[in-house]
């Protein structure tokens, strides 16, 4: 370890000589031994992102450079941990210093001392490869650990044995000398290695029809959920995090509100998984990291949540990362860079922002990992908060650049109690037609069509809509009073969902279906019955349709719509 000393204070970022670290190497900062990550290199001088407050330190105290780039723990126990922006346990550090962080306290990210079962599934003189699965544990009830090989090692198996062992305990040997443990140690800022990346050809199925009808996502793909302050993304990525079909969830909550992070915390805890029946944090890693943390911890947060997910995709697992928010993220690299005395680019973000978020992005994906035939993926929802919900400004933009689904919040959808407030017109999903052949094979052959029929019965209510604000819904030709009726059903019906009803706060495929089907089925009796003579007043009047909202709400949703499909036909009889 190199010595040196400190030369110049500017808030997160110190200047060091003496030492002559690498670039991303950990160093520990003044007589606290605040942790902190070299960030440029300028001759003798060092600059230094520190992970902590500096306010107190001085010019003259030491700094250590550790030699090693800044790592997590990767083992059993991290289901179900609260973890800060560099992966101290939140409640190992509440019993050690109280209700806020002191400065310069490290607490490993696993429990030392906690001894696990752990069943070895190879055997001595067996040769293995980097990745590969060489035990299990029984992390929490019904999820598997499977303890790996690092990513960068491979050999022959000198020794292994079962039993309980703690994280730290040697479980083996392989012929080159290195020891075997249930961790092993990652840089978060590189990209665990993986054989191949396969094509995002699974949904990822979250149970709110509009996602999953409209804009759906990939397993292994990259979501962005922009939107202004109140219009829902926060109970978004809850409900996403809660019924979509991942088998892990990491949620990082990048410099959000204490208040907001706290409901986090708070909830999580007691929310039931619904495929369990445990709970929900069994199979959650939660990361927090509130507005008034470091903001150095802030930035480091979002690469230590990705690389957890990584983690738990190479075991085979299919993994949801919730990343709320990113632009918290970026506001917390244009502190840093301007504190730098780097050139700003737009907003007086840096210039390298659509870099950064490209890769970090880039780390999601559906791929084959080392040592392993089985599949893993890690999907990434990034939840933006634009100032204003300005649209324009450079995060959402740099951020669909690299995302193929946008799920964009309207504040004045959240103003008329239309949740999810996703607008349906500015939003869109480019993985409708690698999906469309898995929806047609699990679902049905005529998913797609719906969807489009759906879809263009919106865009063309948007353009009758101008029409009625200047001259009325009752001057308009009756065809185009039915369109305007039909559209309503589909967003009342279909788009709205109550997150806190216990029935339709989650909604299957089966159920999507049947609804966009029967709303198509009120649509095509209508016109037929217009074409008969019918008039347009009588066909409004139908009471079948408007108990259409009632199957959201009823478990028995099928033999309702039969009933009302059946009431339909003798009320549109001509």
């Amino acid at each position: 370890m190199k010595k040196g000393v400190l030369f110049r204070i500017a808030g997160p970022v110190v200047v060091a000589k003496g030492i002559k670290p690498r670039m991303y190497d950990v160093c520990r900062v003044g007589n606290e031994n605040l942790m902190g990550e070299v960030i440029q290199i300028e001759g003798e001088k060092t600059r230094i992102q520190v992970y902590e407050d500096t306010s107190g330190i001085k010019p003259g105290e030491p700094v250590v450079d550790t030699g090693e780039p800044l790592k997590v723990e990767l083992g059993p126990g991290m289901l179900g941990s609260i973890y800060d922006g560099i992966q101290r346990p939140l409640p190992v550090l509440v019993k050690q210093m109280g209700d806020f962080i002191k400065r310069g306290v490290d607490a490993p990210g696993l429990d030392y001392a906690k001894k696990w079962d752990f069943k070895a599934t190879v055997r001595n003189g067996e040769t293995v490869s980097a990745g590969q699965i060489i035990g299990e544990i029984e992390e929490n009830p019904g999820i598997i650990h499977k303890v790996m090989v690092p990513p960068n090692q491979k050999g022959k198996i000198a020794e292994i044995k079962s039993g309980k062992f703690s994280v730290n305990d040697i479980i083996g040997k392989l012929d080159n000398g290195f020891e075997l443990k249930l961790k092993h140690n990652w840089p978060v800022r590189i990209a665990r290695p993986v054989i191949t990346k396969l094509k995002p050809e699974t949904p990822l199925i979250t149970g709110q029809r509009i996602f999953d009808a409209l804009f759906p996502l990939a397993k292994g793909g990259v979501a962005a959920i922009p939107g202004p302050f109140g219009a829902g993304k926060t109970v978004s990525q809850h409900q996403l995090a809660k019924w979509s079909d991942a088998d892990i969830i990491v949620y990082v909550g990048c410099g959000e509100r204490g208040n907001e992070m706290t409901e986090v915390l708070t909830e999580f805890p007691e929310l039931i998984d619904p495929r369990s029946g445990k709970p929900l944090m069994n199979r959650t890693v939660l990361i927090a990291n509130t507005s008034n943390m470091p903001v150095a911890a802030r930035e480091a947060s979002i690469y230590t949540g990705i690389t957890i997910a990584e983690y738990y995709r190479d075991m085979g697992y299919s993994v949801a990362l919730m990343a709320d928010s990113t632009s918290r993220w970026a506001e917390a690299m244009r502190e840093i860079s301007s504190r730098l005395e780097e050139m700003p680019g737009e907003e007086g973000y840096p210039a390298y922002l659509s870099t950064r978020l490209a890769q970090f992005y880039e780390r999601a994906g559906r791929v084959i990992p080392l040592g392993t035939k089985k599949e893993g993926s890690v999907s990434v929802i990034g939840a933006i908060s634009p100032p204003g919900g300005d649209f324009s400004e450079p995060v959402t933009q740099s951020t669909l650049r690299v995302t193929k689904c946008f799920w964009a919040l309207d504040a004045k959808l959240a103003q008329r109690r239309h949740f999810p407030s996703i607008n349906w017109l500015t939003s869109y999903s480019l993985y409708l037609n690698t999906l469309q052949p898995w929806y047609e094979k699990h679902v049905s052959p005529d998913w797609h069509n719906l969807v489009g029929d759906m879809m263009s019965i919106l865009q063309e209510e948007e353009k009758l809509l101008e029409i009625v604000q200047l001259v009325g819904s009752d001057a308009l030709p009756e065809r185009q009073q039915l369109i305007l009726q039909v559209a309503r059903l589909i967003r009342e019906v279909l788009l709205q969902q109550n997150a806190f009803h216990e029935i339709d706060t989650y909604c299957d495929l089966k159920k999507t279906y049947q609804i966009m089907k029967s709303i198509t089925h009120f649509s095509k009796l209508a016109n037929t019955a217009l074409d008969s003579g019918m008039r347009v007043q009588q066909i409004l009047a139908t009471k079948s349709k408007d108990r259409l909202n009632e199957v959201k709400f009823v478990k028995d949703y099928g033999s309702l719509l039969d009933e009302l499909n059946k009431q339909m036909e003798k009320e549109l009889r001509v």
